[in-house]
């Protein structure tokens, strides 16, 4: 399976960027596809995930009612809409497909799938 991510850029704060991720593979099953993000000098830090049925979205309190993800199953896609960007939400975003376990959902380590990231960048 592989994820490759597009969309990223430098944005005005205040500004959006919406964030695409195609999955290729033969044996695509994974339940869970999301988002992760990855600051300079920072750890891996979780953002958002949907289900493949693209219910059930959660994401993490600081980018709550900004950002919104969806996924288009005929395409195999998720999107990450991102909106008043602020200079905090600058870093590399990562596109991740797995099946973790409800408690586990918000951990990078329990998604099997990554993608090479796209880089936001926002500018005050």
């Amino acid at each position: 399976v592989q994820l490759v991510e597009s969309g990223g850029g430098l944005v005005q704060a205040g500004g959006s960027l919406r964030l695409s991720c195609g999955a290729s593979g033969t044996s695509f099953s994974s339940r869970y596809m999301g988002w992760f993000r990855q600051a300079p000098g920072k750890e891996r830090e979780f953002v958002a995930f949907i289900t493949r049925f693209g219910v059930a979205p959660y994401y993490a309190d600081s980018v709550k009612g900004r950002f919104a993800i969806s996924i288009n199953n005929a395409k195999n896609t998720v999107y990450l809409q991102m909106n008043s960007l602020n200079p905090e939400d600058t870093a590399f975003y990562y596109c991740v497909a797995g099946s973790p376990i409800q408690s586990a959902r918000t951990y990078p380590s329990t998604y099997g799938y990554w993608g090479r990231g796209t880089p936001v960048a926002v500018s005050s």
